[in-house]
């Protein structure tokens, strides 16, 4: 028999109720209503991730575009193109090792406001290209700013919100990249290039005007000796009739355990190092699924194939369904278990969407910060060899041949959810910290 992650309490039984129990859809209402707030500023924030998405497929339309200019300054060859599709991942981790510092400098919420600057600047630079070398600096920053909102968007809408919807809040960052992504696909089909970059402005704006009235997350707060701002936030994000005293003593005498820096010997204890190394490896095999080359490059990817419908089409019916597998995965996600999507789904529902979360979940606090920094870093360097190399190894040995890699890739990663991914369902981020302490084997879960 499977151990549960935590041993949980048995539910209380009425033996003659008076009414029913609430139907799943009455229960979602109540729950939407009950948390509004958590709703409204994890909005404010994946606005971010929007702003990713649309960034990271920028290229998928350009490319295309560059290639047929008459302007010796912006026509691109297959090298050039490479550069322009795989430039936006050095950037992320670039922006994945600045989150390491500020992340925990700044906090979240500041974080993921301060992206704002290089992705403006990044769009500014792409509408208005002379030269190749200012579509790179663009490509460059948009990635910057990408990466660093990838590792603080998910710890920040995990850390507010309560257990019982942070699944479905924890696949957001995901679904609007790929809304992001979607939209960028559907403007291809009406503006030229440079209004695409253009367009990317306008959701940065807004990120910044909603979040500048959203809290700081309490943990992060309290973890910087702010507590009555902490417990001020977390009255403002819950519902008037939960008992936010309970969870705040919860979160406190935690963030309290864990007030000092982590040690180096202290790093070489499984309870620290087992759930960084699980967010690692999900990430680095994220990526080796072949996902960012396949989006960066997915028009020219279509051109080389015989479909019948035009490129361009073809990309925007890509996002569309991208879009609705991770609006599936939002409202299982929390009613099947992360795992489960993981064995049974494909990218958009399951290996898209819960790495997002499930790094948000594992990491201890203290190394929290750093460890999602770093979790973005390899996430992105691994990026960029498999989008730098992506175009060159298919034009010399086919398409073929890169997508039976990922194939591959694919078997290896449920192999890897199978013994090494536990199940995150309905714990709190401090059940879920003191499983790893206890030292059980990630496997039984």
């Amino acid at each position: 028999m499977q151990e549960p992650l935590l041993g949980a309490e048995g539910l209380d039984y009425d033996t003659f109720p008076e009414k029913p129990p609430p139907s799943p859809a009455e229960r979602a209402r109540v729950g939407a209503l009950q948390n509004k707030r958590v709703f409204l500023a994890t909005f404010a924030a994946v606005l971010g991730n929007f702003s990713f998405g649309y960034a990271l497929v920028y290229t998928s339309p350009v490319i295309p575009a560059l290639e047929q200019s008459t302007d010796p300054d912006l026509h691109l060859t297959k090298t050039q193109a490479s550069w322009f599709g795989s430039v936006f991942t050095l950037g992320a981790a670039a922006g994945g090792l600045s989150a390491m510092v500020l992340s925990d400098l700044l906090g979240r919420k500041l974080s993921i406001m301060f992206s704002a600057i290089p992705s403006a600047a990044g769009y500014a630079l792409m509408a208005g290209a002379h030269g190749l070398w200012m579509l790179l600096l663009g490509r460059t920053l948009t990635g910057f700013a990408g990466g660093l909102t990838a590792a603080c968007i998910p710890v920040y809408v995990s850390e507010i919100a309560p257990p019982g919807v942070r699944g479905a809040l924890g696949a957001t960052p995901q679904l609007m990249a790929v809304f992001g992504s979607l939209s960028l696909y559907a403007l291809g089909l009406l503006l030229p290039w440079r209004w695409l970059a253009v367009a990317g402005e306008g959701p940065v704006l807004v990120m910044v005007l909603l979040l500048s009235f959203m809290p700081n997350s309490p943990r992060f707060l309290l973890s910087r000796g702010r507590d009555e701002e902490a417990l001020q936030a977390l009255t403002w994000l819950r519902p008037a009739d939960a008992d936010v005293h309970w969870e705040f003593e919860q979160i406190q005498d935690n963030v309290r355990r864990q007030s000092s820096r982590v040690s180096w010997a202290e790093a070489r204890d499984p309870h620290m190092y087992r759930p960084v190394l699980i967010a690692l490896l999900m990430r680095f095999l994220q990526q080796l699924t072949g996902i960012t080359p396949i989006l960066v490059y997915l028009q020219p990817i279509f051109d080389s194939t015989a479909v019948l419908l035009p490129p361009k089409d073809d990309a925007a019916i890509v996002g569309a369904v991208r879009l609705l597998s991770v609006l599936i995965a939002a409202f299982a996600m929390d009613l099947a278990g992360r795992k489960v999507l993981l064995f049974v789904s494909g990218y958009a529902m399951g290996w898209g969407p819960i790495t997002w979360l499930l790094m948000s979940e594992i990491l201890p606090l203290r190394a929290r910060g750093v460890a999602s920094g770093l979790c973005v870093l390899v996430s992105w360097l691994t990026a960029f060899v498999l989008t730098k190399s992506f175009l060159l190894v298919v034009r010399a040995f086919g398409l073929q041949v890169p997508f039976f890699f990922f194939a591959a890739i694919c078997l290896v990663s449920l192999v890897f959810t199978g013994c090494c991914v536990p199940e995150t369902k309905g714990r709190s981020l401090e059940q879920i910290e003191s499983f790893f302490s206890s030292r059980r084997r990630a496997f039984l879960h």
